[in-house]
Order: C-alpha cells, then sequence, then structure tokens
C-alpha cells in the first residue's frame, strides 16, 4: 500500500520496532508473539449486511499489530502505541466490565466478555500493545480489525479451537452486546477471512461466502479519506437499523421474507406500499436495491466488465446519498469531483457514512490526475485535506512470529 506515493513499512520492520518498545515497557522475558488483523473497504454493498442481503468487502494490508505475552496472574496490562501519552492502562479479568473511561480498551475488553459468553472463560492475564496504520474515523473497520486482533490472539494462546468464521461472530457479538453498536457481520468477517487479492462475495443471510479475484489489469483501488467524521455515526447507524427492521416487519405481513435481501426490485415495487412511512420506504429500497446491484456487481467483475462494475458503484453511492441518507457533504464532494476526472470507472462511499472514506476504481494513467484533481478541489471546497491511499488486498488475521 502506498500513501502520497510513498511505501509503507513491511510488516517485518513494523513488527521489529513493536517488539522493541514491548519490552521497554514490560521486559524481555518470556514468550513474546506477534499478530496483525487488516482493516477492510468494502467495494459494494452497503448496509445490506444486517438486511440479510449481500456484500463485497475485501482486507487490507493495513490495520492493527498486536504484540503479547501471557502472564501468570489475572493482571491485563494493555498499551496503545497509537495513543502513546495515555500510558499503559491496568486492568484486570475481574473488571471486564464497558465503561467510558476504559475508552479504546473496551474492545479487547468485550472479546474476552464474549469469550466467556461462548463457554472459553479466560483463565490468565496478559500484556498486549497495539499499534494500527488504519486512519483513526475513516471507516476502515479499525474497531473490527481490534476485535478479531483480539480473539485471534486469544484463540491462539488459550486454545480454545474456535474458527475464524467464530472469531468473526465473537466479534459481531461483542461489539453489539458489550459496545452498544448494532452492526452486522460484515467487518468482522472480512477481517478474519480476507485473502490476498480476492474479495469476498458474503451472503449475510446464511454466511455463505466465495471469493473473487480482484486483479485489476490496468487500474487501480483508490481510498481517499475525508478526514472528516460527524459525531452522529453510531446513533444514525442504530436508527438506519431499527428503520430497516421496521419496514421488514410491514413487508412481512404481505410476503414470506426472512430479510429485506430476499426480495428482487421487482417484488419490492409490489410490496413497498405495506410499509407506510416514506421514510422507511427509502431505506428498504435502498436496502433491496444495493443489494441486487451487489451481485449484478460480482458477476461483472468475474467477466472483466470493470465498466458496469464502476456504474453500479456509481449507482451505489446514490442510493447511500438519497435513499439511506448516510452520506454528508463532503463525501459528495469527494464523489462528484471523482466523476469529473476521465479514467474514473467508479467512486462511492463506503464504511457506516457520515463522512471516512471513499473507494475509486481508477485507470492506472489516470491516478495522479485523480490525486491531484480531488486533493485540489476537495480543499477549495471544504477546507480539508484528502488522504489518499492505493491499496493492496491482504489476508485475514494471523499469527506473524514469535519474538526474538
Amino acid at each position: 500500500m502506498t500513501k502520497g506515493g510513498k511505501p509503507m513499512k513491511s510488516n517485518t520492520m513494523q513488527t521489529e520496532e513493536l517488539v522493541k518498545k514491548f519490552k521497554e515497557l514490560f521486559g524481555g522475558e518470556g514468550k513474546i508473539l506477534c499478530y496483525f488483523s487488516p482493516g477492510r473497504v468494502n467495494l459494494i454493498g452497503e448496509h445490506t449486511d444486517y438486511n440479510g442481503g449481500h456484500v463485497f468487502p475485501c482486507a487490507l494490508t493495513l490495520g492493527t499489530y498486536g504484540i503479547v505475552r501471557k502472564r501468570q496472574d489475572n493482571k491485563i496490562r494493555f498499551y496503545s502505541h497509537n495513543f502513546s501519552g495515555l500510558g499503559v492502562i491496568d486492568t484486570s479479568l475481574d473488571d471486564i466490565v464497558y465503561s467510558q473511561a476504559a475508552g479504546w480498551t473496551n474492545y479487547p475488553k468485550g472479546i474476552i466478555w464474549a469469550f466467556a459468553e461462548k463457554g472459553h472463560p479466560i483463565d490468565s492475564g496478559f500484556d498486549l500493545l497495539i499499534y494500527g496504520n488504519i486512519p483513526n474515523g475513516s471507516g476502515l473497520s479499525s474497531s473490527a480489525s481490534l476485535e478479531v486482533l483480539m480473539g485471534t490472539i486469544l484463540n491462539d494462546m488459550f486454545q480454545c479451537g474456535f474458527s475464524m468464521i467464530d472469531l468473526a461472530c465473537i466479534g459481531q457479538y461483542s461489539e453489539n452486546n458489550f459496545n452498544g453498536m448494532n452492526c452486522g457481520i460484515m467487518d468482522q468477517f472480512a477481517v478474519a477471512m480476507g485473502k490476498k487479492d480476492c474479495a469476498i462475495f458474503l451472503d449475510t443471510s446464511d454466511l455463505s461466502y466465495d471469493y473473487a479475484s480482484v486483479k485489476l489489469e490496468d487500474a487501480k483501488i483508490v481510498i481517499t479519506n475525508s478526514k472528516v467524521k460527524h459525531n452522529l455515526v453510531d446513533s444514525a447507524y442504530n436508527q438506519r437499523r431499527n428503520e430497516s427492521e421496521t419496514a421488514l416487519a410491514e413487508l412481512q405481513t404481505v410476503v414470506d421474507i426472512k430479510g429485506l435481501g430476499d426480495l428482487t426490485e421487482e417484488e419490492f415495487e409490489a410490496h413497498k406500499d405495506a410499509i407506510k412511512d416514506p421514510v422507511r420506504q427509502k431505506r428498504a429500497r435502498h436496502a433491496v436495491y444495493e443489494n441486487q446491484r451487489t451481485i449484478k456487481a460480482v458477476e461483472a467483475l468475474k467477466s472483466n466488465d470493470v465498466e458496469t462494475f464502476g456504474k453500479l458503484m456509481n449507482a451505489s453511492h446514490i442510493s447511500l446519498r438519497d435513499d439511506y441518507e448516510v452520506s454528508c457533504e463532503e463525501i459528495d464532494v469527494l464523489v462528484d469531483l471523482a466523476w469529473s476526472v476521465p479514467g474514473v470507472i467508479g467512486s462511492r462511499i463506503t464504511g457506516g457514512g457520515f463522512g471516512g472514506c471513499t473507494v475509486s476504481i481508477v485507470k492506472n494513467d489516470a491516478v495522479d490526475t485523480f490525486v491531484e484533481t480531488v486533493g485540489k478541489g476537495y480543499k477549495e471546497k471544504t477546507e480539508h485535506e484528502a488522504e489518499f491511499y492505493i491499496v493492496d488486498i491482504g489476508d485475514g488475521a494471523g499469527f506473524l512470529k514469535e519474538a526474538n
């Protein structure tokens, strides 16, 4: 992955520096283990995962590193290299409860809690240093990356025997029930099950999935970070989910479906009047049409029809902007600017919404123009500096090495 045209550090270089810091903080004795868990970007299929539809995410080569060592007592010591000013945060297995004061440690604590809920209580503490190179608030799933990282570490250290799909589900369960964010399964699944150079075509209604190759011959995937995150994202996300669930219940009075993803566009149009509120009708329309767009987009990609894939990405953004109303002014500026650049095949918002990032497919010979045009235009219109990432698709979470 490159940021502003510069190569980012390799896993090897990154872990060596982090192990050195770990030893400074916690001492060098004992077995020190290194893990990595990626971020993710969703190419198409947004806000369909909790509506029983399809998604098409991929894991990235940027993510969250974990350097860890098991302890013989019940003490837990956390340290984030990103928030070094907070120092080492001490807690214990007797204090696995959510609190606002716990900050970022609520995510790993939630996984410890979820393991106990699923029948595998953790019986000794550990020292953990984490470092993430996912931009904060970017919508590239830093929380899911941390959750799956913690799950992978605990599963390994305590030999719990969970599969990677189990760990994805535990991450979602933790975020829903410990952290209070009513997210779907997509983020954790992509982080856990990522595969190099492939996106995951996932049916969230039953967790069946297929890998589709995303080796673009003459184009790149470019993520543009708006550097904006509106703080209504969590509450609005839960509100959208509630609206969708109410619309589903209304539709279920006239048609036999388990989720909005069960409907074709034609079936939705035939039954939409069962949804009494026009806002809820728009939310349901997005979920139904976005699911069908995702199915068509994957078919197009498998047929090497990248142009059609790009048009479906554009239509996805319009629906997220107008029907689901999870975009914002800054993101719309980025997408409009992207659409104006020759060589941009498609561009849309990605992630939960209300800021964060766009994802674009850009022809190789247009990438420099894209970065210059979109960056300059965005600065002029919003006074914010965008960041650009030309991304590589990587593998899911896993063990890296035992430190020397």
